[in-house]
């Protein structure tokens, strides 16, 4: 404790008011090279990429069009990210900058470091997550016109209002954003084809992520204010919690704990968020060149043997449960297929979903087996192959769920070990797509966060933000965001980082400015429903067009 107390020598002896961070400092010309030369390798890596992947795979060309929309649909989802780094990180930067412990330009290119590094290594559970929320038909058809329609729509439906929100410097979520988007493609598809509009949306994921959106910013308000009260219980250094005096940094260890949440949350913000843009890249190369992205080509031929293995005593287990309910004919592939298809949209189990489950395990396992890797299905198996995967994986999901249907131990395991395996051959996300997501995440960091971060800073709170709330703040923010990478779930870092300002500004008696927070409560409010509606009439209107 005297350690602590000491520190009281590292701020000035005369107090000083507390002095706004200098914002309006220009970018250097070695940042803008350096900013303009990641840029431009990020693209020629894409393509590169692109190019190898398509020629390795042997995918037959006959037209340009669908490479036109893939790379117009490339750069509008890296545009999403792009536009994701500078709304959402800002939120990351704005305790070190207010607290002076990083100089603005360094903090933000810090940010951005750690944004990228967080997006290497995410392990694709959230990308996957959001994909699960989109219409069923739309993802087996992905590469039809309706497909193009639905990417394009949730895309630019989120940077709209993501730059709108921007502009007005709120705080509002990219993760509220997009799942409002996906959720009024789903309404809008379900309208559009005669059915009621709550049959387009997963709607047990969608309330999944609902609550964790809804929960994660009490969460940041209830533990940053109680994680300050119980600095001030034990740490007895007033300076802490008051505002800082002229530019002087905080205590070194306090410093170092506001360098170190901010990198964890610009790690986790990367790891979290980035996985999104992922999510949509796949679906859009699934759609345009399945030869290349729709099957993980890069199983090796021994583990094919495996793969084949467990398809096929899946098959086993699910037939025999099935006989066991009732007595079905077989259903041909096409039929199976079909069967799925209408279980995973309606969520309505029935007698013939089990034995479908069986003949599509079966056909998978055929197929593979026939071609002896999952790299030698041929070009117009592929689609279905894929289909297929996607469709036991999802109606296994769903069943696991459910009560109308429960296997026995010894088909649970099997049927879970299939489950798995189609999962590492269709959810996959290649390197070069985690590297230009990072590079626009990154980059976006470094352009246009000072809105952002001068209401975070500055006009959330009554009073300059103090160097405990700034460390509670972002150390619950840090946290939060992590624990919600580990079990798949999206969550807001803009929401979490907001709402742990306000709670450390109620417990440390700072009071609230409530216009502020008036108008990100309507943010919040407005998000869900504006975004389903962009969204819903821009699938409406491309649907017309493609």
């Amino acid at each position: 404790m005297n350690t602590l107390a000491a520190s009281d020598a590292n701020l000035p002896v005369h107090p000083k008011p507390a002095q706004r961070p200098k914002l309006d400092a220009k970018p250097g010309p070695v940042t803008l090279i350096v900013f303009a030369g990641l840029l431009a390798a990020g693209l020629l890596y894409t393509a590169w990429s692109l190019t190898t992947d398509v020629r390795a795979a042997s995918a037959p060309t006959t037209t340009w069009v669908p490479y036109i929309l893939l790379g117009v649909a490339l750069l509008v989802a890296l545009g999403f990210e792009f536009v994701n780094g500078f709304h959402d990180t800002a939120n990351a930067v704005a305790t070190v900058i207010y607290t002076h412990s990083l100089p603005p330009n360094f903090a933000v290119v810090w940010s951005g470091f750690f944004n990228f590094l967080g997006v290497l290594v995410s392990s694709g559970a959230v990308a996957f997550g959001i994909i699960s929320l989109l219409p069923v038909e739309l993802i087996l058809q992905v590469g039809s016109g309706a497909g193009f329609a639905m990417v394009f729509a949730l895309l630019i439906a989120a940077i709209v209002w993501n730059l709108g929100t921007w502009w007005l410097g709120l705080p509002a979520s990219s993760s509220h954003t997009l799942i409002g988007s996906i959720i009024g493609v789903g309404v809008a598809n379900a309208l559009m084809h005669g059915r009621d509009g709550t049959s387009g949306v997963d709607w047990p994921q969608a309330v999944k992520i609902g609550y964790s959106l809804l929960l994660s910013p009490l969460v940041g308000f209830g533990c940053a204010a109680l994680l300050l009260l119980a600095l001030r219980a034990f740490v007895k250094n007033r300076a802490l919690y008051e505002e800082p005096r002229g530019e002087a940094p905080p205590p070194w260890w306090i410093r170092g704990l506001l360098i170190l949440t901010c990198t964890g949350v610009s790690f986790a913000h990367g790891s979290n968020d980035g996985q999104k843009g992922m999510g949509l890249i796949m679906l859009i190369l699934v759609g345009t060149v399945p030869m290349a992205y729709a099957l993980n080509r890069s199983m090796p031929a021994d583990q094919a043997v495996r793969f084949v293995a467990v398809a096929e005593s899946a098959q086993s287990a699910l037939n025999r449960n099935a006989s066991a309910v009732a007595s079905l004919p077989a259903l041909q592939p096409a039929a199976a297929r079909e069967v799925l298809s209408t279980y995973v949209r309606t969520r309505e189990f029935n007698a013939s979903v089990v034995p479908a489950l069986g003949a599509t395990a079966g056909s998978i396992a055929q197929q593979v087996k026939e071609h002896g890797s999952l790299a030698g299905v041929p070009a117009d198996a592929v689609a279905n192959v894929r289909n297929d995967m996607y469709l036991a994986s999802e109606a296994l999901r769903h069943q696991g769920k459910s009560d109308a249907a429960h296997f026995d131990t010894d088909t649970t395991a099997k049927v879970g070990e299939f489950r798995k395996e189609i999962d590492d051959a269709t959810k996959f996300i290649p390197l070069w797509v985690k590297v230009v997501v990072a590079i626009a995440l990154g980059l976006g960091t470094m352009i246009g966060w000072k809105r952002i971060v001068v209401t975070v800073g500055e006009k959330i709170g009554k009073t300059h933000l103090s160097y405990a709330q700034g460390a509670s703040a972002e150390l619950v923010t840090m946290v939060t965001i992590g624990a919600a990478d580990m079990y798949g779930l999206p969550v807001s870092t803009t929401h979490v980082l907001s709402s742990g300002v306000a709670g450390s500004m109620v417990a440390n008696g700072s009071g609230l400015q409530m216009s502020t927070l008036r108008n990100l409560a309507m943010a919040w409010v407005l998000t869900l429903p504006v975004a389903m509606l962009l969204s819903g009439s821009l699938y409406w209107l491309f649907t017309h067009i493609f």
